[in-house]
């Protein structure tokens, strides 16, 4: 039997959906009490078994991996909020953690979800890859530091017998994400978006990262991880794809770091007074000048995959926004 934390997240509820689609059919999933289940797992309602499970109540989850022989662990806290810092390692790390003890004494197969996030950053003109390591512990990007800690506690577990395989995703974007997540860059570009910045980033589409995690989970490969990208992409070209889209002017207007850096140090003090979150956090205006080009050969020739063209997952999800 299947197990699937984070079944109702972006990235979890299509994999959950492609499961069934291929014929699996014992599936259990976690999720909090007020979890929300998305609509594409509203036609297999009858098919999955809920479970309430925080990965943080080992009785609980202990629970939950019983008859399990494969866990797909795609539950993370996402935030690039410093002050959730605790919570997101918390959360993240010691979650983890539990999961891979259990696994590794009960002898399961793990699938882990971790993130372009805690892959090191390459020499300039050089595409990242898997040999690419986090050399120091990122301080302002609390949630790199959590994802890279978290696939830590992976490899620990690979090294005590633990039966698994790590992916790596690049920006996950989907017809399905709707205003939320990587959603938010079309809707931003779709208000009327002025300024564009230097930097690259990678992009693949949610159901390709749910099909390479099948085929991993399905082969005999262990003890590797595997960066999922389907094309690198600069900012002012993906902005103007979609602004194509939906009609619109392009932006046209260069924002250069230093206007990042005025940008983010305005946002904080914002925030600080208000209490509210308010315009762009640091790690993001930083990531946004920076060139994040990914090799994606190692999963291609590992598994014979050819990812979906990202102009065609662009011209997907902006019909979608269109229609709502």
């Amino acid at each position: 039997m299947i197990l699937v934390t984070g079944a109702t997240g972006f990235l979890g509820s299509e994999l959950c959906r492609q499961l069934f689609l291929s014929g699996k059919n014992s599936i259990r999933c976690t999720k909090r009490s007020t979890s929300v289940v998305p609509k594409i797992l509203l036609p297999f309602q009858k098919q999955i078994v809920w479970v309430e499970a925080d990965l943080l109540e080992i009785d609980a989850l202990n629970e939950a991996l019983e008859g399990i022989t494969e866990v797909y662990h795609c539950a993370a806290l996402v935030s690039f909020d410093p002050s959730l810092k605790k919570k997101l390692i918390k959360n993240n790390v010691e979650g983890t953690a539990n999961l891979v003890n259990l696994c590794v004494e009960k002898g399961i197969r793990l699938l882990h979800v971790s993130s372009i996030a805690a892959v090191g950053e390459g020499k300039p003109g050089e595409l990242i890859n898997e040999k690419h390591h986090l050399e120091e512990s990122p301080k302002d990007n609390a949630y790199a530091m959590s994802k890279y800690e978290s696939e830590m506690e992976v490899w620990r577990g690979m090294a005590e017998g633990l039966n698994a395989a790590i992916v790596n995703p690049s920006l996950i974007i989907g017809k399905n994400a709707g205003k939320e997540g990587t959603g938010q860059i079309f809707e931003t570009v779709r208000k009327g978006l002025k300024f564009y910045t230097s930097g690259s980033c990678g992009l693949v589409d949610v159901e390709d990262v749910a099909k390479t995690m099948i085929l991993l989970m399905e082969s005999k490969i262990s003890n590797e991880r595997f960066i999922i990208n389907a094309e690198n992409w600069n900012y002012k070209t993906l902005f103007d794809e979609i602004a194509d889209h939906f009609n619109l002017k392009p932006p046209s207007l260069k924002a250069k770091p230093w206007m990042l850096g005025l940008a983010w140090r305005a946002s904080a003090l914002g925030t600080f007074f208000t209490g509210k979150k308010i315009g762009v956090d640091k790690v993001t205006a930083q990531s946004a000048s920076r060139i994040q080009d990914y090799d994606n050969c190692k999963v291609k020739e590992a598994l014979g995959f050819e990812f979906k063209p990202v102009k065609q997952s662009i011209a997907e999800i902006c019909a979608v926004l269109k229609s709502n």
